[in-house]
């Protein structure tokens, strides 16, 4: 492990100096305890600086949609843990993305899932080119 993936800027270390030192403000907390901060705007800039510190392993899809919003600048009404939430009925819960591990989807005949697809149905024709 280098220094730079040490002191990177992803790197806890860099996130939690930024965090200690800048003028910030902790915004809120989601129902999977992520905590939101906010800061003034960098020089030049208009928009306020909005990050958000993990619980856990670093996963961008553990972010809900309405913090989303809100971390992107969408909207400026912070999402209230106390409020009904923006999520339909048949919106699914969060699951971690699980790309490039072991417990990843493979569908029937993946090479990593025996490289066996089941036989055609009859509802597939094969096409021919004409001449």
């Amino acid at each position: 492990m280098g220094i730079f993936s040490f002191l990177g800027v992803l790197s806890p270390v860099h996130i939690s100096f930024f965090t200690m030192t800048k003028r910030k403000k902790k915004i809120g907390r989601d129902q999977m305890g992520n905590v939101y901060y906010e800061a003034s705007a960098r020089k030049g800039y208009k928009l306020t600086r909005r990050w958000v510190i993990y619980k856990g392993t670093p996963d961008a899809s553990k972010v809900p949609p309405e913090w989303h919003g809100w971390l992107h600048h969408q909207t400026d009404i912070v999402p209230d843990s106390g409020a009904e939430s923006h999520r339909k009925p048949w919106q699914k819960p969060y699951h971690p993305n699980m790309t490039g591990t072991n417990r990843a989807y493979r569908p029937p005949g993946h090479m990593l899932s025996g490289g066996k697809r089941g036989k055609a149905t009859g509802d597939y024709e094969a096409w021919t080119p004409s001449d």
